[in-house]
């Protein structure tokens, strides 16, 4: 057991024997480090594990309390998925969803959204509008198939915050982190081969494993830290996987952040069997603590990780600007990602390189990440109040999507037909998995529209739920002959 878990047990048995009450401040993480004898970092992992438990809160500037109201709420247990490689199939459902947009609907929860009317937004906005207006020219031209330099010069400043020591010229702009998956898939793998994926995993993430014809082994995941190193072990043992596909820090969908002694764990496993890991790290600067967590990429001595990203979820998707740091494979990604859409588009990617060194970007993150840990904490208020007894939510550490698991008998595919004709768009949890696992399950953004838009959705969702516990109870049992 590892010194963070055997810390994490002593607090939570002394919280639960009644050592401290409600309300009270627990010991400082320097407090805590001194009498134990063990790390910084070691505490701190320790009291994110009771966080995610919600044994424990952390106040901004206050430290760690014992929450007021001690009301836990459960969270899913590690996943079960079918362990053998399989084909990615429900492409049909995804765009389904993806094509949803319903003019009536008052309240999207489906999509992966970011909150795009804060004020901390202007500047960006205003620097692509005096581009446009005064060098146009230069986003009618062809550009570097690399990317624009002063984009990927401004990339290795924020890939620092992650532990990474990166070069301009190690980097790959593309059009989103959706091509930026797909390349490094095409980079590292060949048709028929297999990939080791989170279970549940992000549908596109899927979708693009499909398109390049190979097959997908769901590994079991903890919703709290991640993947599991041992069954992921085993896995390679028996199959011949040729590349791994996590994301460890705010995973979508669960939320959770991989603690870093697994995420070290992982890459040594992966340079013990010789392969890739192609690291998605889109929500990684989403974290709501500071500083944010290392990547795996941060540990890559060999060049053998593929980190991806963009700005689709921390600034606005439709700038369409992710990035690559490919690592060993950077001529082979750049290769394919020429083939696949040549050069990006200029503009965008000037204006978000002089939103980060003006120092927009740093203002807009930490205002972001107050207001969706505000809305996530929320959340899991309304669907502990409205959702079934025996609903299991993810506790995420970052981002604005969560993880809702219903008892077995309920039908989340059902849930969401019903709910378009209120107005409510959810996805429905199949959506993440490569054979249509977890019916019982969806995943929802808690950052769409205003807090009264949204409470009024969950009481919606609530109700229907309710309606299909009562339709099942009148349902005529069977007779035991």
């Amino acid at each position: 057991m590892t010194l963070y878990s055997q810390l994490a047990d002593r607090l939570r048995e002394h919280i639960k024997l009644g050592f401290f009450n409600n309300g009270d401040k627990l010991p400082s993480v320097r407090q805590l480090a001194n009498e134990h004898g063990v790390s910084i970092s070691t505490v701190q992992e320790a009291y994110r594990i009771l966080e995610m438990e919600q044994l424990v809160e952390a106040r901004p500037k206050s430290g760690y309390f014992v929450p007021q109201k001690n009301h836990v709420i459960r969270m899913p247990k590690l996943s079960r998925p079918p362990q053998r490689p399989l084909d990615v199939s429900l492409w049909e459902d995804v765009l389904n969803m993806l094509l949803s947009r319903e003019k009536d609907a008052f309240c999207q929860l489906q999509h992966a959204m970011p909150a795009m009317h804060s004020n901390t937004l202007k500047p960006l906005i205003k620097s692509l509008y005096e581009l446009n207006k005064h060098r146009p020219y230069e986003g009618m031209t062809y550009g570097d198939v690399r990317g624009d330099y002063s984009l990927r010069e401004q990339l290795t400043r924020l890939t620092a915050a992650s532990g990474c020591v990166l070069h301009p010229d190690e980097l790959v702009i593309t059009s989103g982190c959706q091509e930026a998956l797909s390349v490094c898939l095409k980079a590292v793998t060949k048709g028929g081969d297999i990939i080791a994926v989170e279970s549940p995993g992000f549908y596109g993430a899927m979708q693009a494993i499909k398109a390049a014809d190979l097959k997908a082994l769901e590994i079991p995941t903890d919703p709290s830290n991640g993947m599991s190193i041992e069954a992921l072990k085993l896995a390679l043992d028996q199959w011949p996987i040729k590349a791994i596909l996590v994301t460890p820090t705010v995973n979508n969908p669960m939320g959770y952040v991989m603690p870093e002694e697994k995420k070290k764990a992982l890459y040594q496993l992966a340079q013990a069997y010789d392969i890739p890991i192609i690291e998605d790290d889109i929500y990684g600067d989403m974290v709501y603590e500071f500083p944010r967590p290392k990547s795996i990429k941060s540990y890559d001595e060999d060049d053998r990780v593929l980190l991806c990203s963009s700005f689709s979820k921390s600034l606005a998707p439709g700038f369409r600007v992710g990035w690559i740091a490919p690592g060993r494979y950077r001529d082979k990604v750049t290769h394919i990602k020429y083939v696949n859409s040549s050069m990006c588009p200029t503009l965008p990617q000037i204006a978000i390189a002089n939103f980060i060194r003006q120092g927009g970007y740093d203002k807009h993150i930490r205002v972001m990440r107050k207001q969706y840990k505000d809305a996530r904490d929320e959340t899991l208020k309304e669907i502990n109040t409205y959702f079934p007894k025996g609903t299991l939510i993810s506790f995420p550490a970052g981002g604005f999507v969560l993880w809702v698991e219903l008892p077995e008998q309920y039908d989340a595919v059902k849930l969401s037909e019903q709910a378009q004709t209120k107005g409510v768009s959810i996805a429905p949890g199949q959506l993440f998995s490569a054979t249509g696992k977890y019916r019982n399950c969806l995943r929802l953004n808690f950052c769409d529209r205003t807090s009264e838009i949204r409470l009024e959705a969950i009481k919606i969702l609530g109700n229907l739920l309710a309606h299909m516990q009562i339709q099942e109870e009148k349902k005529p049992r069977k007779r035991i002959q």
